[in-house]
């Protein structure tokens, strides 16, 4: 094993070390971190849904003086997620005063910093009349590690680029992935898969979705979108006996061999604009939007075209969990829901409060999902009845998904001071 790999996979606190078959660019590596207890190493965790380890107990109560371990400061705006693996997490950053975009990294025990790397300098403004919807930022993209190297999505100067780094910050390789106009924003997250590194951008001037050699960031495979916007991240499940990549919106529901590209089935039944993550069962393949309608649906993951069900409630932002024949939506608007997978008959619905930008994320027997006003409600992701655990408040802004591993929680928290919005990164933890 490199001394890098030691350096930063190893997890002193409950002396968990990762496997030294975790070699550079492997395939092993990735399994690894998908099964990894501790680590939390892209969008939407180990898994890719939403789910993370049952084997934790993380805090259900906390507050600014209660079950912090750390927090510390962030410059500027973004709505990325924090990646966590080992003893390090690392965050995105869009800091207009500076006019820089960055990649943060702190000390997993302490919160000290130990480094920031900027990854474009200018290029942060867009031109004439495109502007981001005011709920986007220009770091809302979570950054996805292989145990190697660092892989992160800007839309800078009127482009997404995709930028790797190595895991001292230096860059790597970076490459432009479209031009791209601006409608609502940009927040698609890269995912992984094997040797290479998945990335899309659609938008109105027609967008792309392509696959990278993660090493060198030469061109696997590239296929074109509709000139439409929409703004949801790949995914990739096993459903049908097989790998797919699934990305939704565009009016379509696609799914690609994500090795070579190749189209496995695509069908009209998601809306134009999606922006959530769509999870699967094994069986069907759930989606969710919300322009020009609002809607979730099962299609069927066989490539035979059928939509099982639809149900016009919106869950256009946050996206959804999948367990147990049990679909679980925190709904934009507040409300909580349990709809069963195989037919959509809703098992419960429950109001929350306020306003949900933030995906929700289970541990276990519990839901975590946390609203735009910093309110967190943990609840039974029980198929019975709505069970309420506990609530908490912590600062007056969120719209970043909470990271939850090692018993403990990464959380993204804007505080009004005096007239200015300043952002932290909370570690919660009870030890």
């Amino acid at each position: 094993m490199s001394s890098s790999l030691i350096r930063f996979s190893v997890f002193c606190l409950i002396g968990v070390v990762l496997s030294p078959a975790l070699t550079a660019q492997s395939a092993d590596s990735l399994e690894l971190l998908k099964k990894s207890q501790i680590d939390w190493p892209w969008w939407r965790g180990p898994a890719g849904d939403g789910i993370a380890s049952s084997e934790q107990t993380p805090p259900t109560r906390w507050s600014e003086s209660e079950n912090i371990r750390w927090r510390v400061p962030l410059p500027g705006r973004g709505h990325g997620s924090a990646t966590v693996v080992g003893q390090r997490v690392y965050i995105t950053a869009a800091d207009l005063d500076r006019d820089l975009q960055t990649v943060l990294c702190f000390h997993r025990g302490s919160g000290d910093s130990v480094w920031e790397s900027i990854v474009h300098s200018g290029g942060l403004k867009t031109k004439g009349n495109k502007k981001q919807n005011e709920k986007a930022s220009l770091a809302s993209t979570t950054i996805a590690c292989d145990g190697e190297q660092l892989y992160v999505n800007f839309l800078n100067n009127e482009a997404v680029w995709t930028t790797a780094l190595n895991l001292k910050g230096d860059i790597l390789w970076q490459r432009k992935i479209s031009d791209y106009i601006v409608h609502q924003g940009y927040g698609s997250s890269p995912a992984l898969y094997k040797h290479l590194l998945i990335v899309s951008a659609d938008n109105k001037g027609g967008g792309v979705i392509m696959a990278l050699e993660r090493s060198t960031g030469q061109l696997a495979w590239k296929r074109s979108r509709p000139k439409k916007p929409n703004y949801a991240s790949p995914v990739i499940v096993n459903a049908a006996g097989r790998d797919q990549l699934i990305l939704t919106g565009c009016d379509l529901v696609t799914s690609l061999d994500p090795l070579t590209g190749q189209t496995h089935w695509e069908i009209e039944g998601s809306t134009t604009e999606c922006v959530t993550s769509a999870v699967s069962d094994g069986t069907h393949i759930f989606t969710s939007g919300g322009y020009p309608k609002n809607h979730i649906s099962a299609v069927s993951a066989d490539g035979s075209g059928k939509v099982v069900w639809e149900d016009d409630i919106r869950a256009y932002v946050p996206s959804m969990l999948c367990r147990d024949d049990h679909l679980f939506a925190v709904l934009d608007a507040g409300v909580a829901v349990c709809l069963r997978c195989s037919d959509g008959k809703e098992i419960w619905k429950a109001r929350l409060g306020g306003t949900f930008s933030s995906s929700p994320v289970m541990v276990g027997d519990l839901i975590f999902a946390t609203n735009e006003g910093g309110e967190s409600f943990i609840f039974k992701a029980g198929t019975n009845r709505f069970q309420l655990v506990a609530e908490n408040k912590l600062g007056t802004s969120v719209f970043a998904t909470p990271t939850i591993c090692g018993g403990q929680i990464f959380t993204r928290v804007a505080h009004m001071e005096g007239s200015h919005r300043q952002e932290y990164l909370y570690c919660i933890s009870e030890n």
